[in-house]
């Protein structure tokens, strides 16, 4: 596999045994730039340690936002920020943007293709990848949310759907072009909904001449029997209200059978539709096979009190990557427990290093869950402190952007979100494909012509 790894400065990349090289500071190798992997760096800022962060990508991913990506409400360049720029501060920290295809934990090599980069402490923060439940080719059909190629694709395929149905003019041929169906009602697919809903309704009504772009159907569908289901039941069933106020019909207890490209099967119901989206679980990622360690079902490798791996006590894995415990209680899979664990495996490696007492057990400290539909809703669930409505929305509205890793970013989003507010406008409603590309994931209804010259 051909690999790309570029500035790596001091580190020195080659095949061989640790002790191929002169002694120096431990060399600490973090996988992943997501929360978990830039907050372990972060920690290790003032460690006299080599810090080494490889990603795939040359950018953090603010993934709670996504979803504004693939509704044209952001830019991928608002909720994303070279990884070099976030770090560029920290002069114990280099970045190599490759892919990992393994690590050797025996020789304490990391692979990227026929490089290798040894390593005296390596902390896995490889973050989870979507999962069909064993119906992988659904994927072609029902793409996932996880990374800004995904959110573009799917904002180009919402968009596209407005621009073929007005070439096609005809509400009842082209009901399956404007049906949107989302597998999973999570926070991406509640959000994601209400956000499509919104759209169509209040920023494209205007636009078009010949569709009247509120005839949409979204649809969210659920195999439980209510959404949200991490909320408690009332803020369920007032984020449900929410929805179905903005036109989207939720479809609860409801399995889905079969997806192809003429639509979805639920609960034995065939519904045409040209866009379904998967928003319904997700699996780790193949840390748990490199290492050859103990997972679980979700492929999330089983971790000791401190977040090493219990064979191997100079290797972490942390955020969606680990089957994390506190308390005894499983931690959540969020962007707040990613950021927890990250830091707290560089301070452990930082008390190895200096020889300070070894830290107390990993403990999350949850500082609740939201979620928002719309301009002017959300949910907020802070232990038993449950709030909803415009005081919740305006909660997320500070959080999220408290938590944006760059200034310039935090500002763009806040002016970006005002706008939408106070014009109903949305700022990045842009379709990247061309027509005719063999990129296109649609294909075209045949061209139709008017008096009014439309071809």
């Amino acid at each position: 596999m051909n690999t790309t790894a570029t500035d790596l400065a001091e580190v020195e990349l080659k095949s061989g045994e640790k002790g191929d090289r002169p002694d120096t500071l431990p060399r600490v190798v973090i996988v992943g730039g997501g929360f978990a992997g830039i907050e372990a760096a972060r920690a290790l800022a003032r460690s006299p340690v080599q810090v080494t962060v490889i990603d795939r990508t040359n950018h953090h991913l603010f993934q709670p936002l996504l979803y504004q990506v693939a509704a044209a409400t952001l830019s991928p360049s608002d909720i994303a920020s070279p990884i070099r720029q976030i770090l560029r501060s920290q002069k114990n920290a280099t970045v190599a943007m490759a892919e990992v295809t393994g690590v050797d934990p025996e020789r304490q090599l990391v692979f990227m293709g026929d490089r290798t980069l040894p390593y005296d402490y390596l902390v896995l923060a490889t973050g989870a990848q979507q999962t069909y439940f064993g119906k992988d080719e659904w994927a072609a059909i029902a793409p996932g949310l996880k990374s800004v190629l995904d959110a573009v694709q799917i904002r180009d395929r919402v968009l596209r759907s407005f621009e073929q149905a007005e070439l096609q003019g005809d509400a009842q041929q082209c009901s399956d072009i404007l049906t949107f169906v989302l597998v999973g009602a999570g926070p991406t697919g509640v959000e994601l909904a209400g956000t499509i809903a919104e759209m169509a309704r209040l920023t494209l009504k205007s636009e078009f001449r010949r569709i009247d772009p509120a005839c949409i159907r979204v649809i969210l569908v659920q195999a439980g029997p209510r959404i949200l289901p991490a909320f408690s039941e009332h803020l369920s069933a007032e984020a449900q209200k929410a929805l179905e106020d903005l036109g989207v019909e939720v479809r609860l207890n409801c399995r889905v059978e079969d997806i192809d490209e003429g639509g979805v099967t639920v609960a034995g119901e065939r519904i045409p539709c040209r866009n379904v989206f998967w928003t319904a679980g997700v699996q780790a990622s193949p840390a748990g096979k490199w290492l050859n360690a103990e997972t679980d079902r979700a492929g999330r490798v089983t971790v000791k009190p401190d977040l090493s791996v219990p064979q191997y006590p100079n290797v972490f894995v942390v955020g969606d990557t680990a089957q994390m415990e506190s308390d005894g209680k499983p931690v959540p899979g969020l962007a707040q427990a990613a950021m927890q664990s990250g830091r707290y495996a560089g301070q452990v490696i930082d008390a190895r290093v200096c020889g300070k007492p070894a830290l107390p057990p990993f403990r999350y400290v949850d500082l609740g869950s939201m979620a928002t539909i719309g301009r002017k809703f959300a949910v907020m669930q802070v232990g038993n402190i449950q709030w909803s409505g415009l005081p919740a929305k305006l909660a997320w509205l500070v959080v999220h952007i408290a938590v944006l890793n760059q200034l310039e970013n935090q500002l763009s989003v806040l002016l970006q979100w005002t706008w939408t507010y106070l014009t109903r406008e949305r700022g990045s409603r842009i379709i990247t494909v061309p027509v005719g590309s063999s990129l296109t994931s649609q294909a075209l209804p045949q061209p139709i012509s008017d008096a009014s010259g439309v071809a």
